[in-house]
């Protein structure tokens, strides 16, 4: 069993706050101000340019990613971190089209996070106008898959509702029709178990800055399934997915396997911030970790559902059709949600008309979620949202 009193131990959490946007950004775990300072003073400090032979810096990417992997069921040296997560789709997307010639379809859904749409809109104009990119409702995805589609690109949780796609019933309809099949984890690694490899994923893609804690700016993770890993063709051939950096050649020759996906000089100072993050997962049952999301997930919907009859349930009642977010719709769900941080309740919005709360039990407990609850309720009873102050859109909602 996984004790969850001892995970919230290590998270410096503001006191009296209640943070319910971790599926945002995660809050800071307590090892990481002292690995990054160590990452400064003992190793950039007296090393300089020696660090990345002395201090590894180099072997990183692979050894995080590694961890990483451990999380979403991908197989050993088949997962790398490294640059954001739209140049990872973007890769994953640009390898995937190239492995399925003949077909110019990429194929998404309109409740995916935009970025990872303007990344395949980006790609398609560098193709040429043989290839669309083609939208379908989140519920009729696997009936839009034809013989045209190359790739069907998938954030397996839908970021404004948690709504979770099944990723092994989605991508064995994919290949069973002749195409790949890309899951962006970016709220699904580290929030409940995921199998890449059991559910015969082509390319999974994700960041580290959401469950994962690593910090705002966190390098985000690619994992390749072994069947593409030698053959799968990067397209940002960046000089460290060359397969001798230091050769300095004149001409890309790509890295093995998954080495071939980096791309930029790794980010050292962040690494160090992950690697500490990730210490948290170390001994965490992912089981135990989703029986106890679902549970603190329905004990919230009950407590909002009975005392706020204005709002209304966005995210599936369904557990096995749920990430591990609340989601809950109103008009005003802007002021809504500023009235809440003004009073110590911390979620976030999402236009139109969302109010998210991310439920993770390595920090949240029933407490928090009463908390929240009797806050929110409180604002709703009494309009506490109604006032100019909490109207004003801020840069990030």
């Amino acid at each position: 069993m996984t004790d969850f009193t001892a995970t919230r131990a290590l998270f410096d959490i503001p006191e009296g706050l209640v943070y319910l946007d971790g599926n945002s950004l995660g809050p800071l775990p307590r090892a990481v101000p002292d690995r990054v300072a160590q990452a400064v003073t003992r190793q950039w400090g007296p090393h300089l340019i020696g660090g990345w032979n002395a201090c590894g810096w180099m072997a990183q990417p692979r050894a995080l990613g590694d961890r990483i992997g451990r999380l979403i069921g991908a197989r050993p040296g088949h997962t790398v971190i490294g640059d954001t997560l739209s140049i990872k789709v973007f890769q994953a997307l640009a390898a995937a089209v190239a492995l399925n010639p003949g077909r110019k379809v990429i194929l998404s859904d309109t409740g995916n996070f935009p970025t990872d749409l303007y990344m395949a809109e980006g790609l398609i104009k560098l193709l040429g106008p043989d290839y669309r990119l083609q939208l379908a409702d989140p519920e009729a995805l696997e009936d839009a898959i034809t013989e045209e589609t190359a790739v069907v690109l998938v954030t397996e949780v839908d970021y404004r509702t948690g709504r979770r796609h099944d990723m092994a019933r989605l991508t064995a309809t994919a290949h069973t029709r002749g195409a790949l099949a890309i899951w962006d984890l970016a709220h699904s690694a580290g929030a409940f178990p995921v199998d890449v490899t059991g559910g015969n994923a082509d390319f999974a893609v994700g960041c580290t800055y959401k469950y994962l804690n690593a910090g705002p700016g966190a390098p985000a993770f690619i994992s390749v399934a072994a069947r593409h890993a030698d053959h799968a063709e990067p397209a940002l051939a960046g000089w460290l997915g060359h397969d001798a950096p230091f050769a300095f050649e004149q001409g890309y020759r790509p890295g093995e396997g998954v080495a071939r996906m980096r791309v930029g000089t790794p980010p050292v100072l962040q690494m160090a911030a992950l690697d500490a993050a990730l210490d948290v997962w170390e001994g965490v049952d992912m089981t135990a970790l989703r029986a106890r999301s679902l549970a603190l997930a329905d004990r919230f919907i009950a407590a909002v559902e009975a005392a706020c009859p204005a709002l209304t349930l966005a995210t599936p009642r369904a557990h096995d059709q749920r990430g591990s977010q609340v989601s809950f719709r109103h008009p005003e769900g802007y002021a809504i949600m500023q009235a809440l941080i003004a009073r110590g309740v911390v979620g976030d919005f999402r236009a139109p008309d969302i109010l998210r709360f991310g439920v993770t039990p390595l920090y949240i407990g029933e407490a928090e979620i009463d908390r929240a609850a009797e806050v929110l309720a409180e604002v709703m009873d009494g309009a506490l949202w109604d006032q100019p102050e909490y109207r004003a859109r801020k840069a990030v909602t």
